[in-house]
């Protein structure tokens, strides 16, 4: 007679491999262990916070693009990899002295691939993720969404699109912050397009693109201080925003 089974949590690993899964039968008198395996083709899937819940927790991810061997463009004298890095270390600091906590994909000239980005992203359950860039071309900052098309919230969600379940907070979060840039009478261009990092995100995402500021007749470039700081104290006066706003959301 075979009495009760326990069935520990099963190893999985990612991809196409084998699932071991320890199964322990008790008998009269004597415990017998097995191991059942299983070989299994597994599609890498994403357990996604559905849209609807707002973040519990003011969390936000700097994505500061480029890195190590990938300087990304040339900006005069520098590489976008520096002014990225530069802008996330400033960006942190003005958020963490507003409450927030935050997360960054990189902190030194290091490589990190799209998919360890995204990664970072989904371990953290930021309330909004910003992947920074820079470009001598254009005028003042540009803001992307994923083209993706907005879907329902799904339990599983495929890896390679999983941000297509949170679109449409993107935008909500595109458009504050194109609201505070341009209070700042910062220049401030919307589009969309293929982002893959941000297209495996489960978090509102918004690349930001810093370009010069050419609106003006004196014109601001990445050397100018001034203007550094406007674009920084306005991305951080927009993420103080969209925290007031989840939790307004929050509210019964």
């Amino acid at each position: 007679m075979t009495g009760p089974v326990s069935i520990p949590r099963p190893i999985l690993s990612q991809g196409r491999g084998w699932l071991s899964l320890p199964l322990f039968v008790r008998r009269p008198g004597h415990l017998a262990g097995a191991w059942v395996f299983l070989l299994c083709a597994v599609t890498p899937v994403l357990v996604a916070q559905a849209p609807s819940t707002p973040a519990q927790r003011s969390v936000v991810l700097l994505d500061p693009a480029h890195g190590g061997d990938d300087p990304g463009a040339r900006l005069g004298g520098q590489a976008e990899k520096a002014y990225t890095l530069a802008l996330s270390i400033r960006l942190r600091s003005l958020l963490m002295a507003r409450g927030f906590a935050v997360v960054t994909t990189r902190d030194s000239d290091v490589i990190v691939d799209s998919d360890r980005r995204a990664a970072i992203a989904n371990n953290a359950k930021a309330m909004a993720c910003l992947s920074l860039h820079a470009s001598e071309g254009g005028n003042g900052v540009h803001l992307f969404v994923s083209s993706l098309a907005p879907i329902e919230a799904k339990r599983f969600l495929p890896w390679k699109t999983a941000q297509a379940a949170w679109i449409t907070r993107s935008l909500s979060l595109a458009g504050m912050i194109d609201s505070a840039l341009s209070h700042a009478s910062v220049p401030v261009t919307l589009g969309r397009t293929a982002l893959p990092a941000i297209d495996s995100m489960t978090c509102p995402a918004v690349a930001v693109e810093v370009a010069p500021d050419r609106s003006s007749s004196a014109q601001a470039g990445f050397d100018d201080p001034d203007y550094r700081t406007r674009v920084a104290e306005a991305l951080a006066a927009a993420l103080v925003e969209w925290r007031s706003e989840l939790r307004e959301d929050r509210q019964p």
